[in-house]
């Protein structure tokens, strides 16, 4: 391991096996994520990628194998102790309440009470805190799309809606923002303001592992690229020190890296 411990990986995996049955998700990955980068992990259907995610993020236990996180060993069960440990996971289905407004929804499950006996004991909501507190995270991103945070997500756009999901994520992700196929369902327009979003948050200092199918993206954001194939990590390159055409071919097997 690196001695410089500004280098030292934020999140990593040893030797992850996950089976299904006679079916090999996982066989022996290892993963390195470092502070403020953006790592994409891509790999054709079947390659492991959803499993891989899912055990890093608490929504499947490996059978073999060890996660770190901050150079402490974790023991995920399920996903609330990831998030608790500031691992925060964007999936593609966005799991956003469509009739809460934007703040509401920024701070679903974690929503913030009034001082006092009124949210001690009664446990009334502190709206007006919790949407300034939304201004001021949009605004940190830098999300000019949402200016009304009292506007209900059914009434926002697939880029919006993904930015809402971004934000809450780089609002409570203190360690590590998981972001699987953030772009799938957008146009040309509002995938590049989820682009510049997940700029943003590496800005922050805030370490992104992004899963996605989209090459350009891909090769446009990322550092790093972790390539699965077959259950295993078949290379890890970067967009300098390979074409898109090489990622490919490591992908399908055509070529070693």
């Amino acid at each position: 391991m690196n001695s410089d411990t500004a280098m030292e990986p934020v999140l990593e995996a040893h030797s992850l096996v996950k089976t299904f049955g006679r079916v090999v998700g996982l066989d022996g990955v290892d993963l390195e994520l470092y502070p403020g980068e953006v790592l994409a992990v891509i790999g054709d259907n079947g390659a492991g990628k959803s499993t891989l995610i899912k055990c890093l993020t608490g929504a499947e236990i490996p059978d073999e194998g060890e996660i770190w996180l901050d150079g402490v060993r974790m023991n995920f069960k399920r996903p609330q102790d990831a998030r608790t440990h500031g691992i925060e996971t964007v999936y593609q289905n966005l799991a956003v309440s469509p009739a809460l407004d934007v703040a509401a929804n920024l701070f679903l499950g974690r929503e913030l009470r009034k001082p006092g006996p009124l949210g001690s004991i009664l446990r009334v909501v502190d709206t007006k805190r919790m949407r300034q507190q939304a201004r001021d995270e949009l605004a940190e991103l830098g999300i000019s799309t949402l200016q009304d945070v009292t506007v209900p997500v059914e009434n926002l756009s697939g880029g919006q809606r993904q930015a809402v999901a971004v934000a809450r994520a780089a609002a409570f992700g203190s360690k590590v923002v998981v972001l699987d196929e953030p772009t799938a369902a957008l146009g040309v327009r509002e995938s590049r303001q989820v682009l510049e979003l997940i700029r943003s948050l590496r800005d922050r200092g805030i370490p992104v592992i992004l899963i996605s199918h989209n090459m350009p993206q891909v090769f446009e954001v990322a550092d790093r690229i972790h390539i699965q194939r077959l259950g295993k990590r078949a290379a890890t390159i970067t967009p300098q020190s390979h074409s898109m055409t090489d990622a490919v071919a490591i992908m399908t097997g055509a070529a070693q890296a």
